[in-house]
Protein backbone atom coordinates (compact mmCIF):
# COMPACT_ATOMS: atom_id res chain seq x y z
CA UNK A 1 0.00 0.00 0.00
CA UNK A 2 1.25 3.39 -0.63
CA UNK A 3 1.28 5.50 2.06
CA UNK A 4 1.02 9.58 2.40
CA UNK A 5 4.07 10.98 4.05
CA UNK A 6 5.68 7.68 3.16
CA UNK A 7 8.74 7.44 0.96
CA UNK A 8 8.15 3.34 0.68
CA UNK A 9 5.15 1.11 0.37
CA UNK A 10 3.81 -0.32 3.77
CA UNK A 11 3.15 -4.19 3.32
CA UNK A 12 -0.77 -4.81 5.08
CA UNK A 13 -0.87 -8.09 6.10
CA UNK A 14 -4.61 -7.45 7.06
CA UNK A 15 -4.95 -10.22 10.38
CA UNK A 16 -8.91 -10.39 10.62
CA UNK A 17 -9.87 -13.93 9.51
CA UNK A 18 -8.41 -15.45 11.95
CA UNK A 19 -10.23 -17.84 14.42
CA UNK A 20 -8.72 -16.26 17.04
CA UNK A 21 -10.47 -13.02 16.78
CA UNK A 22 -12.53 -11.85 19.18
CA UNK A 23 -15.62 -9.09 20.11
CA UNK A 24 -16.92 -8.26 23.36
CA UNK A 25 -19.94 -9.48 24.47
CA UNK A 26 -20.23 -5.80 25.71
CA UNK A 27 -19.38 -4.07 22.78
CA UNK A 28 -21.31 -2.67 19.87
CA UNK A 29 -20.21 -5.52 17.75
CA UNK A 30 -22.81 -7.42 19.79
CA UNK A 31 -26.43 -6.95 20.16
CA UNK A 32 -30.38 -8.92 20.65
CA UNK A 33 -31.98 -8.85 17.55
CA UNK A 34 -35.91 -8.59 17.75
CA UNK A 35 -36.52 -12.09 17.82
CA UNK A 36 -34.18 -12.06 21.00
CA UNK A 37 -31.05 -14.00 19.21
CA UNK A 38 -28.05 -12.70 20.44
CA UNK A 39 -25.78 -11.89 17.20
CA UNK A 40 -22.60 -10.57 16.15
CA UNK A 41 -24.01 -6.83 14.53
CA UNK A 42 -22.21 -6.54 11.10
CA UNK A 43 -22.80 -4.54 7.28
CA UNK A 44 -23.79 -6.51 4.54
CA UNK A 45 -22.67 -6.60 1.17
CA UNK A 46 -25.70 -4.39 0.28
CA UNK A 47 -25.19 -2.26 2.91
CA UNK A 48 -27.81 -3.52 5.38
CA UNK A 49 -26.97 -4.16 9.13
CA UNK A 50 -26.71 -7.70 9.20
CA UNK A 51 -26.75 -10.43 12.15
CA UNK A 52 -24.95 -13.63 13.06
CA UNK A 53 -26.02 -15.17 15.17
CA UNK A 54 -24.21 -17.20 17.81
CA UNK A 55 -24.46 -20.63 18.11
CA UNK A 56 -24.92 -22.56 21.48
CA UNK A 57 -21.82 -24.23 21.21
CA UNK A 58 -20.19 -20.89 21.61
CA UNK A 59 -22.02 -20.37 24.71
CA UNK A 60 -20.71 -22.87 26.20
CA UNK A 61 -17.15 -21.83 26.44
CA UNK A 62 -14.70 -20.49 28.18
CA UNK A 63 -14.15 -17.27 26.26
CA UNK A 64 -18.00 -16.42 25.67
CA UNK A 65 -18.40 -16.90 29.94
CA UNK A 66 -15.55 -14.09 30.14
CA UNK A 67 -17.32 -12.03 27.71
CA UNK A 68 -15.23 -13.08 24.01
CA UNK A 69 -17.61 -14.22 21.23
CA UNK A 70 -14.92 -15.75 18.81
CA UNK A 71 -16.75 -14.33 15.90
CA UNK A 72 -14.72 -15.41 12.69
CA UNK A 73 -14.55 -18.71 14.48
CA UNK A 74 -18.67 -18.50 14.08
CA UNK A 75 -18.55 -17.26 10.50
CA UNK A 76 -16.29 -19.79 9.05
CA UNK A 77 -17.87 -23.03 11.01
CA UNK A 78 -21.34 -21.59 9.61
CA UNK A 79 -20.40 -21.26 6.10
CA UNK A 80 -18.80 -24.59 6.26
CA UNK A 81 -22.12 -26.13 7.35
CA UNK A 82 -25.10 -27.46 5.22
CA UNK A 83 -27.47 -25.43 7.18
CA UNK A 84 -29.34 -22.84 6.28
CA UNK A 85 -29.85 -20.26 6.76
CA UNK A 86 -26.97 -20.26 8.79
CA UNK A 87 -24.49 -21.74 6.01
CA UNK A 88 -25.42 -18.60 3.93
CA UNK A 89 -25.12 -15.72 6.97
CA UNK A 90 -21.25 -17.10 7.38
CA UNK A 91 -20.19 -16.84 3.73
CA UNK A 92 -21.74 -13.19 3.74
CA UNK A 93 -19.50 -12.13 7.44
CA UNK A 94 -16.78 -13.61 5.69
CA UNK A 95 -17.72 -11.60 2.54
CA UNK A 96 -17.98 -8.59 4.61
CA UNK A 97 -15.06 -9.22 6.53
CA UNK A 98 -12.41 -9.57 3.28
CA UNK A 99 -14.48 -6.39 1.41
CA UNK A 100 -13.49 -4.05 4.63
CA UNK A 101 -10.08 -5.27 4.22
CA UNK A 102 -9.75 -4.57 0.82
CA UNK A 103 -10.72 -1.27 1.27
CA UNK A 104 -8.56 -0.26 3.64
CA UNK A 105 -5.50 -1.33 1.88
CA UNK A 106 -4.47 -4.57 2.54
CA UNK A 107 -2.11 -6.39 0.77
CA UNK A 108 -2.31 -9.99 1.94
CA UNK A 109 -5.08 -11.69 3.76
CA UNK A 110 -4.45 -13.33 6.83
CA UNK A 111 -6.08 -16.72 7.27
CA UNK A 112 -5.87 -18.95 10.58
CA UNK A 113 -8.38 -21.72 11.38
CA UNK A 114 -6.01 -23.09 14.44
CA UNK A 115 -9.06 -22.71 16.57
CA UNK A 116 -11.89 -24.35 14.66
CA UNK A 117 -10.90 -27.23 16.59
CA UNK A 118 -8.51 -29.64 18.19
CA UNK A 119 -9.09 -32.08 15.69
CA UNK A 120 -5.97 -31.86 13.21
CA UNK A 121 -7.81 -33.16 10.63
CA UNK A 122 -10.86 -30.52 10.77
CA UNK A 123 -8.48 -27.77 10.76
CA UNK A 124 -6.61 -28.92 7.57
CA UNK A 125 -10.19 -29.08 5.94
CA UNK A 126 -11.26 -25.51 7.43
CA UNK A 127 -8.01 -24.49 6.28
CA UNK A 128 -8.52 -25.90 2.10
CA UNK A 129 -12.26 -24.44 2.26
CA UNK A 130 -11.02 -20.38 3.81
CA UNK A 131 -8.48 -20.72 0.97
CA UNK A 132 -10.53 -21.74 -1.82
CA UNK A 133 -13.39 -19.50 -0.51
CA UNK A 134 -11.73 -16.49 0.35
CA UNK A 135 -10.03 -16.75 -2.78
CA UNK A 136 -13.06 -16.36 -4.93
CA UNK A 137 -14.33 -13.15 -2.98
CA UNK A 138 -10.85 -11.23 -3.61
CA UNK A 139 -8.32 -10.29 -5.98
CA UNK A 140 -6.06 -9.84 -2.74
CA UNK A 141 -3.45 -12.75 -2.24
CA UNK A 142 -3.41 -14.66 0.89
CA UNK A 143 -1.16 -15.07 3.67
CA UNK A 144 -1.60 -18.97 5.39
CA UNK A 145 -0.71 -18.58 8.63
CA UNK A 146 -0.79 -21.59 11.40
CA UNK A 147 1.37 -23.13 14.55
CA UNK A 148 1.21 -26.66 12.02
CA UNK A 149 3.19 -27.21 9.22
CA UNK A 150 0.59 -29.63 8.13
CA UNK A 151 -2.37 -27.09 8.07
CA UNK A 152 0.08 -24.38 6.34
CA UNK A 153 1.04 -27.32 3.72
CA UNK A 154 -2.82 -28.03 3.20
CA UNK A 155 -3.28 -24.08 2.38
CA UNK A 156 -1.07 -24.09 0.27
CA UNK A 157 -2.03 -26.64 -2.04
CA UNK A 158 -5.50 -24.69 -2.04
CA UNK A 159 -4.30 -21.66 -3.60
CA UNK A 160 -4.89 -21.01 -6.94
CA UNK A 161 -2.16 -18.45 -7.13
CA UNK A 162 -4.21 -15.92 -9.46
CA UNK A 163 -4.14 -13.03 -6.99
CA UNK A 164 -0.33 -13.75 -6.97
CA UNK A 165 1.78 -15.83 -4.78
CA UNK A 166 0.58 -16.41 -1.04
CA UNK A 167 2.55 -15.63 1.58
CA UNK A 168 3.52 -18.54 4.36
CA UNK A 169 3.71 -17.37 7.78
CA UNK A 170 5.67 -18.67 9.42
CA UNK A 171 9.28 -20.01 9.24
CA UNK A 172 11.15 -20.45 12.74
CA UNK A 173 14.23 -21.87 14.34
CA UNK A 174 11.26 -24.54 15.78
CA UNK A 175 10.14 -25.06 12.57
CA UNK A 176 12.98 -24.39 10.01
CA UNK A 177 11.60 -26.73 7.49
CA UNK A 178 9.02 -23.88 6.78
CA UNK A 179 11.25 -22.72 4.74
CA UNK A 180 11.47 -25.78 2.29
CA UNK A 181 7.89 -25.49 2.03
CA UNK A 182 8.62 -21.75 1.08
CA UNK A 183 11.20 -22.79 -1.26
CA UNK A 184 8.75 -25.71 -2.80
CA UNK A 185 5.62 -23.66 -3.24
CA UNK A 186 7.83 -20.90 -4.50
CA UNK A 187 6.51 -17.89 -2.16
CA UNK A 188 7.53 -15.46 0.26
CA UNK A 189 7.91 -15.91 3.59
CA UNK A 190 7.59 -14.33 7.38
CA UNK A 191 10.57 -15.63 9.40
CA UNK A 192 10.24 -15.10 12.91
CA UNK A 193 13.03 -14.38 15.88
CA UNK A 194 11.64 -17.08 18.05
CA UNK A 195 14.65 -19.12 19.19
CA UNK A 196 14.99 -22.92 19.08
CA UNK A 197 13.48 -23.48 22.45
CA UNK A 198 11.65 -20.49 23.14
CA UNK A 199 10.97 -16.78 22.66
CA UNK A 200 13.64 -14.16 22.77
CA UNK A 201 14.38 -12.49 26.36
CA UNK A 202 16.09 -8.77 24.54
CA UNK A 203 16.88 -7.26 21.19
CA UNK A 204 19.74 -9.30 21.09
CA UNK A 205 18.21 -12.40 20.84
CA UNK A 206 15.86 -11.35 18.24
CA UNK A 207 18.76 -10.20 16.27
CA UNK A 208 20.54 -13.61 16.57
CA UNK A 209 17.65 -15.96 15.69
CA UNK A 210 16.24 -13.78 12.90
CA UNK A 211 19.88 -14.04 11.43
CA UNK A 212 20.74 -17.63 12.22
CA UNK A 213 17.05 -18.01 9.86
CA UNK A 214 17.67 -15.57 7.44
CA UNK A 215 21.54 -17.61 6.95
CA UNK A 216 19.28 -20.38 6.48
CA UNK A 217 17.26 -19.14 3.89
CA UNK A 218 19.61 -17.74 1.75
CA UNK A 219 21.58 -20.99 1.53
CA UNK A 220 18.22 -22.59 0.19
CA UNK A 221 17.89 -19.94 -2.25
CA UNK A 222 15.43 -17.83 -1.30
CA UNK A 223 15.62 -13.92 -1.78
CA UNK A 224 16.04 -11.24 0.12
CA UNK A 225 12.62 -9.65 -1.55
CA UNK A 226 10.50 -12.40 -0.43
CA UNK A 227 11.69 -12.69 2.99
CA UNK A 228 9.83 -10.65 5.69
CA UNK A 229 11.31 -11.02 9.28
CA UNK A 230 8.79 -10.76 12.15
CA UNK A 231 11.20 -10.01 15.26
CA UNK A 232 8.13 -10.84 17.34
CA UNK A 233 6.25 -7.78 19.02
CA UNK A 234 5.32 -8.57 22.76
CA UNK A 235 2.84 -6.60 25.02
CA UNK A 236 3.92 -3.85 26.97
CA UNK A 237 2.24 -4.35 30.24
CA UNK A 238 3.64 -7.05 31.01
CA UNK A 239 7.32 -5.11 30.87
CA UNK A 240 7.88 -1.82 29.85
CA UNK A 241 11.05 -2.93 28.22
CA UNK A 242 9.59 -5.09 25.70
CA UNK A 243 8.75 -2.02 22.90
CA UNK A 244 12.19 -0.37 23.08
CA UNK A 245 13.66 -4.77 22.50
CA UNK A 246 11.36 -4.90 19.67
CA UNK A 247 12.28 -1.53 17.91
CA UNK A 248 15.86 -1.88 18.18
CA UNK A 249 15.81 -5.45 16.83
CA UNK A 250 14.26 -3.76 13.86
CA UNK A 251 16.72 -1.03 13.41
CA UNK A 252 19.25 -2.98 13.78
CA UNK A 253 18.14 -5.81 11.55
CA UNK A 254 17.77 -3.10 8.76
CA UNK A 255 21.08 -2.08 9.02
CA UNK A 256 22.16 -5.47 8.97
CA UNK A 257 19.92 -6.59 5.83
CA UNK A 258 19.69 -3.38 3.96
CA UNK A 259 16.29 -2.59 1.75
CA UNK A 260 15.81 -5.44 -0.06
CA UNK A 261 14.38 -8.11 2.95
CA UNK A 262 11.00 -6.98 4.54
CA UNK A 263 10.33 -6.09 8.15
CA UNK A 264 6.98 -7.07 9.88
CA UNK A 265 5.33 -8.01 13.15
CA UNK A 266 2.01 -8.62 14.87
CA UNK A 267 2.11 -4.93 15.87
CA UNK A 268 -1.11 -5.16 17.55
CA UNK A 269 0.20 -7.74 20.33
CA UNK A 270 2.27 -4.40 21.82
CA UNK A 271 -0.95 -3.33 23.70
CA UNK A 272 -2.33 -6.42 25.18
CA UNK A 273 -3.94 -6.13 28.49
CA UNK A 274 -4.18 -1.93 28.18
CA UNK A 275 -6.86 0.20 27.80
CA UNK A 276 -7.36 2.61 24.43
CA UNK A 277 -5.63 -0.07 22.59
CA UNK A 278 -6.30 1.39 19.21
CA UNK A 279 -4.14 4.59 20.18
CA UNK A 280 -1.26 2.19 21.56
CA UNK A 281 -1.09 0.39 17.78
CA UNK A 282 -1.43 3.48 15.47
CA UNK A 283 1.60 5.50 17.75
CA UNK A 284 3.97 1.73 17.67
CA UNK A 285 3.04 1.82 14.10
CA UNK A 286 4.85 4.77 13.79
CA UNK A 287 7.64 3.77 15.90
CA UNK A 288 8.09 0.62 14.33
CA UNK A 289 8.18 2.67 10.81
CA UNK A 290 10.44 4.54 11.40
CA UNK A 291 12.73 2.00 13.04
CA UNK A 292 12.89 0.20 9.97
CA UNK A 293 9.82 -2.07 9.28
CA UNK A 294 7.83 -1.83 6.23
CA UNK A 295 5.28 -4.11 6.70
CA UNK A 296 3.28 -4.72 9.52
CA UNK A 297 0.48 -8.02 10.77
CA UNK A 298 -2.42 -5.30 11.39
CA UNK A 299 -6.04 -4.50 11.26
CA UNK A 300 -6.04 -2.11 8.72
CA UNK A 301 -10.07 -1.30 9.36
CA UNK A 302 -9.33 0.22 12.75
CA UNK A 303 -5.77 1.20 11.86
CA UNK A 304 -5.90 3.04 8.70
CA UNK A 305 -2.63 4.26 7.69
CA UNK A 306 -3.37 7.25 6.07
CA UNK A 307 -5.03 8.29 9.45
CA UNK A 308 -2.33 6.58 11.22
CA UNK A 309 0.82 8.94 9.64
CA UNK A 310 -1.26 11.68 10.00
CA UNK A 311 -1.41 11.73 13.59
CA UNK A 312 -0.29 15.24 15.63
CA UNK A 313 2.56 13.38 17.43
CA UNK A 314 2.76 16.81 19.32
CA UNK A 315 -0.81 15.91 21.06
CA UNK A 316 -1.10 15.01 24.54
CA UNK A 317 -2.53 11.15 23.93
CA UNK A 318 0.42 10.75 21.15
CA UNK A 319 2.88 11.42 23.69
CA UNK A 320 1.70 9.27 26.63
CA UNK A 321 1.41 6.43 23.91
CA UNK A 322 4.44 7.06 22.82
CA UNK A 323 6.01 7.01 26.48
CA UNK A 324 4.60 3.91 27.60
CA UNK A 325 5.95 2.04 24.55
CA UNK A 326 9.72 3.47 24.86
CA UNK A 327 9.82 2.36 28.60
CA UNK A 328 9.43 6.07 29.91
CA UNK A 329 6.73 6.01 31.83
CA UNK A 330 7.47 2.79 33.87
CA UNK A 331 4.63 -0.36 34.69
CA UNK A 332 1.86 2.61 32.51
CA UNK A 333 1.03 4.41 35.53
CA UNK A 334 0.76 7.80 33.51
CA UNK A 335 -1.02 6.60 30.81
CA UNK A 336 -3.77 4.62 33.21
CA UNK A 337 -3.89 7.60 35.26
CA UNK A 338 -4.81 9.84 31.91
CA UNK A 339 -7.49 7.13 31.42
CA UNK A 340 -9.42 6.76 33.95
CA UNK A 341 -9.25 10.85 33.90
CA UNK A 342 -10.95 10.67 30.11
CA UNK A 343 -7.57 12.21 28.57
CA UNK A 344 -6.77 10.13 25.93
CA UNK A 345 -8.69 11.63 23.28
CA UNK A 346 -9.27 9.63 20.01
CA UNK A 347 -7.13 11.19 16.77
Amino acid sequence: MKVNGLMKDFTIIGENIHATRVVLRSGKRVATTAEGVEAVVYTGSDGAVRYLAIPEEIKKSQDYAEGRVKHVKIGVTAAMSSREPEASDGLEYLRSLVRRQEQTGADYLDLNVDEISLRLEDQKKAMRWLVRTVQGMTSLPVSIDSSNLEIIQEGMEACDRRAGRPLLNSASLERVEALDLARQYDSPVIVTAAGGKGMPQNDEERIANASRLLDAAFAKGILAKDIYIDPLVFPISVDSEFGNHCLLAIQRLRERYGPDVHITGGLSNVSFGLPSRQLLNDVFIVLATEAGADSGIIDPVSSHLDRVFSLDRQSRSFQLAQDVLLGKDRNCKTFLRAYRKGELQAQ
